[in-house]
């Protein structure tokens, strides 16, 4: 049975993560030319960005009142990414000083149900919408099904211009971007 908060999880009721798929693809990779709609109502192709751009890429996030998918606490990784999000906006001003350039959140949600969530958590940097799933057929990026809907399992990007230079598959219940500092 899904837990009803977003915030107060009992992780202990929560499976840990798999990391039962291979990231190694992704190291060096230049990132293709493709437009990602965003929840600040631009297109952004991150094959252009300058500088260093951190991706945390997710499953979805759920909306306060709205049920998660059944089963949706039983899948490992799929709980976390409402506090993820918080994370890495509680430490938005501490990666720029730390000289990163662009943060982006990503899903395969579409960009209306994502302005909710950035809205609602007053997010400082967009959400990117893979919604036709061009980014991460491209990328050949984890995936897993619940419902019909296609989604993303949880990993952190880190690109210098348009290569990725680290991949980082999250194994813990929602690790911000503190491991960033390392």
């Amino acid at each position: 049975m899904n837990q009803k908060d977003f915030f107060n999880v009992d992780w202990s009721k929560i499976p840990e993560p798999k990391l039962d798929f291979n990231l190694e693809h992704l190291n060096q990779l230049i990132i293709p030319d493709l437009k990602l709609n965003s929840t600040d109502d631009t297109t952004v192709s991150l094959s252009n960005l300058k500088g260093i751009t951190v991706i945390y890429v997710y499953p979805m996030t759920g909306v306060p009142g709205k049920e998660l998918p059944e089963g949706w606490d039983e899948i490992p990784g799929a709980r976390g990414c409402t506090p993820q999000s918080c994370s890495f906006r509680d430490n938005f001003s501490k990666l720029k000083k730390l000289g990163v350039n662009n943060i982006f959140g990503l899903s395969t949600q579409s960009t209306e149900y994502q302005k909710e969530l950035a809205t609602r958590l007053h997010l400082p940097y967009p959400i990117l919408s893979d919604e036709k799933l061009e980014f991460s057929k491209k990328l050949k990026l984890p995936m897993f099904k619940v419902l019909k809907m296609n989604l993303l399992k949880r990993i952190t990007l880190i690109l210098k211009a348009s290569p990725i230079c680290h991949v980082f598959p999250v194994a813990d219940d929602h690790p911000g971007p503190t491991f960033l500092a390392d």
